[in-house]
């Protein structure tokens, strides 16, 4: 019996070649055997674009055609798919995905800024065309989260997403955590060492964290991407100390995105969306990710506890989440981007923190003199903030700062913002305080 023949091959145009672009060549030679069983037909990259010609990327680039202008290979006849790896939420990659899609052609993307800005409307333009638009390197790297909630968690109603979504704030975080270093050595460190950006803004205030956020929201509760509402708050603030306050009290601090529904009356839903550093219980799984490690909790209604958790940036899992995409499309698998149709996904409205109820950190930093520690719990009685436990840490120097950690019992969020809200005039204080909420469950 003679084997039916192969599908003809899927021709790829790329977009970018940096260390992503670069390890997506390799991975297709490496592999091409195992890809062409798996896809069912042979994966060629036809055309290529980037802004130096002459960089050497330690791969044959002589047998691609170049353009100086990525956005003319979205015209191309010959081109099945084009995989933007340029970054940036507008721009020449906007340009391109919008051109690509309209076209009639699949586009395949680890540009999280991009689709937390304008994923909605992409989405909508490749339903329309009857094409792919995938971004599952665009979310944790190689972690393939994106594909197990948009296929392998499909059939639940998704109750919260959280994890921690940015490695370089993990890093950070956990390294501070091993050695007692206090933030800005570490960060210093962890440039030095190509953990982190040599601006890394976009790490340490939460804003990657929080595009990946947006992203996984839209998918995992079917609400329209809504990047603009995610709560964000980064690591700069804290301390050495805070570290090690919350050893004692059995917590590591991680940066953790978070996303849950809020039903209301009327059957409608609000959705909460924020990026806070928390204290997370040691026995909880999320305290033992370390590193530039990305990990990912998804809770499902039948599922329970669901857990994704690898390397969220680098070469490699980047490359292996493209080309993952990549071999859906050459098995003619297109689906709907954030795994309902656009027409179906549903504005939500913004859920308020407030209201909700839960147990909170707080430090305060403040001058060493009789009656400051009486002017704290008084702010804390007269919000009704309950403590929990204190301490309180002095400087070895006469008359210098004290630290004083407090741990609130479960309560209205609002509580704790109004007792800042108190003090936030208060001259007893020498820096401004830090909330940061526990984790549970």
């Amino acid at each position: 019996m003679l084997a039916a023949p192969m599908a003809e091959p899927l021709r790829i145009a790329l977009a970018g070649l940096g260390t992503v672009g670069a390890g997506v060549i390799r991975l297709l030679d490496t592999n091409a055997a195992l890809l062409r069983a798996r896809a069912g037909r042979e994966m060629q990259i036809v055309a290529v674009s980037a802004r130096d010609r002459g960089k050497d990327r330690g791969v044959d680039l002589t047998r691609f055609d170049w353009h100086d202008d990525m956005t003319e290979m979205a015209a191309r006849d010959d081109i099945d798919v084009v995989v933007e790896l340029v970054g940036g939420a507008d721009g020449p990659a906007l340009t391109l995905a919008r051109g690509t899609l309209g076209a009639g052609k699949a586009l395949v993307t680890a540009n999280k800024a991009m689709v937390a800005h304008h994923g909605q409307a992409l989405s909508e333009l490749a339903e329309s065309g009857g094409v792919a638009l995938k971004f599952e390197a665009a979310v944790a790297g190689g972690i393939p989260v994106v594909k197990a909630l948009r296929e392998g968690a499909a059939a639940n109603a998704i109750e919260r997403i959280y994890g921690i979504l940015n490695g370089t704030s993990n890093y950070i975080l956990s390294t501070m955590e091993a050695s007692g270093a206090d933030f800005g050595e570490t960060l210093v460190d962890a440039q030095k060492l190509g953990f982190a950006e040599a601006d890394p803004a976009f790490d340490i205030e939460g804003t990657d964290a929080a595009h990946k956020l947006a992203i996984l929201a839209a998918i995992g509760f079917g609400a329209k991407v809504d990047f603009a509402g995610v709560e964000c708050e980064g690591i700069a603030s804290i301390r050495a100390e805070d570290i090690a306050r919350a050893d004692t009290l059995g917590y590591v601090v991680r940066l953790i995105g978070m996303a849950d529904l809020e039903r209301t009356g009327d059957d409608s839903c609000a959705l909460l969306q924020r990026v806070k550093p928390c204290l997370v219980p040691k026995g909880h799984p999320l305290a033992h990710v370390t590193g530039a490690t990305n990990a990912v909790v998804a809770e499902g209604n039948f599922s329970g506890r669901l857990l994704f958790q690898g390397a969220g940036a680098g070469a490699g899992p980047t490359a292996s989440a493209v080309v993952a995409d990549l071999i859906d499309i050459a098995r003619g698998e297109i689906g709907a981007p954030f795994s309902i149709p656009s027409a179906e996904m549903i504005p939500m409205a913004r859920a308020e923190a407030g209201h909700r109820t839960g147990r909170s950190y707080l430090r305060f930093t403040v001058a060493d003199r009789p009656g400051v520690l009486a002017e704290l719990t008084a702010a804390m009685r007269d919000a009704g903030v309950s403590i929990e436990s204190l301490i309180q840490q002095g400087r070895q120097e006469e008359g210098g700062e004290v630290l004083v950690a407090m741990v609130a019992h479960e309560g209205p969020q609002r509580n704790v913002a109004r007792a800042l809200d108190l003090l936030r005039d208060s001259d007893s204080l020498t820096a401004p305080p830090l909330s940061m909420q526990i984790l549970e469950g």
